[in-house]
């Protein structure tokens, strides 16, 4: 019976572990380029920083987010 509680132990995280790293939040997305678009949009304005904020859009697009 021991063995039997192992094995269902055993399949119980592997299917955890892959529900947790499915579902991919947008404020966790992109970290390299939403810090560098803050950082700019804090320091000399939004006008001024499109450049990054496209480029930040652009790694969103690319992870399958539609922004």
């Amino acid at each position: 019976m021991s063995t039997f509680a192992a094995a269902s132990c055993d399949s119980t995280p592997a299917s955890s572990e892959t529900q947790e790293k499915k579902p991919l939040r947008p404020c966790c997305a992109c970290p390299e380029t939403k810090k560098a678009r803050d950082a700019c949009i804090i320091e000399k304005g939004e006008e001024s920083c499109q450049d990054l904020i496209e480029a930040h859009k652009e790694c969103m697009r690319a992870l399958g987010f539609k922004v």
